[in-house]
């Protein structure tokens, strides 16, 4: 999956063997991003904290994006 499959803001790929190996991958990429400041991806950030504010939203974007994610052909 890339980083924008997975809410974030670039094309970086990500490979893993479980949705929770490919999540551990996405934050590690993002706290390298927040660390360089990147603009595209701090403004990703803003928006994902604003979605965790809603009830019940991150856990749906969660499942959307695990749905996505057991949905991809084995490579």
């Amino acid at each position: 999956m890339t980083c924008r499959q997975l809410g974030g803001a670039c094309d970086e790929t990500f490979s893993a063997e479980t949705f929770e190996e490919m999540a551990e991958l996405s934050k590690a990429h993002g706290m390298e991003m927040f660390q360089k400041q990147d603009a595209a991806h701090l403004k990703v950030m803003e928006d994902m904290k604003a979605l965790m504010a809603k009830p019940g939203a991150m856990e749906e974007w969660f499942a959307a994006r695990r749905k996505e994610f057991d949905e991809l052909a084995e490579d």
